[in-house]
């Protein structure tokens, strides 16, 4: 299940995410190369976002690949270019597929991935982040004019998910991957329903 890089390079900090494929994925990529220079991070939606798990990495994945079959692939639509007031975070707002995430979500954040949050969930692409008050309005701007620009189809599928561990580097690295079950698959809000009873 592990990779490099060594072991003391890891950190307690752990998420879920659904990596976009190409070539919206370069795209994005090279945008918030273009936003945030030594930013590698591959362009994903999260689904879990980074926390410290209170049991063994196995069985955090373990949970993840329990949950992610009884989950059905969905589509995603990318909407518009927006920045989170509190944390000046500048992404791209998701329409088209919100909800499920939303239910992915709260069925993932069980067990070993329990965590309380310091903002509520809200399903998103990242485009730049940790920015100094003076550069945000500016980056939002080019953000705004480069996705304008961009002619590919803004919708991607989620039909996988990734577990992921964070390094003092600010990199990922990727532990695992599920797919998700079939479009005949149980409901994921039957899913968060059991969980919650």
């Amino acid at each position: 299940m592990y990779s490099d890089p060594a072991t003391w390079d890891r950190i307690n900090s752990f998420a879920v995410v659904s990596y976009i494929p190409e070539p919206l994925a370069g795209f994005l990529d090279k945008l918030r190369q273009e936003l945030v220079p030594n930013c590698f991070l591959r362009a994903h939606v999260t689904i879990l976002p980074p926390r410290p798990i209170c049991a063994s990495p196995e069985a955090v994945w373990e949970t993840v690949r329990t949950l992610a079959p009884l989950c059905p692939p969905f589509e995603v639509e990318m909407t518009q270019v927006e920045v989170f007031p509190v944390s000046d975070v500048i992404y791209v707002g998701i329409g088209g597929g919100r909800e499920e995430l939303r239910n992915m979500h709260a069925a993932f954040n069980v067990e070993g991935f329990l965590c309380h949050e310091p903002y509520p969930y809200d399903p998103h692409i990242t485009l730049a982040q940790d920015l100094k008050g003076d550069e945000v309005d500016e980056l939002a701007r080019v953000a705004r004019i480069r996705w304008a620009e961009c002619t590919l189809p803004k919708t991607f599928r989620v039909d996988q998910v990734v577990f992921v561990q964070s390094t003092r580097r600010n990199q990922w690295l990727d532990l695992g991957e599920s797919a998700l079950g079939h479009p005949d698959s149980r409901l994921v809000g039957e899913l968060v329903d059991l969980m919650a009873g």
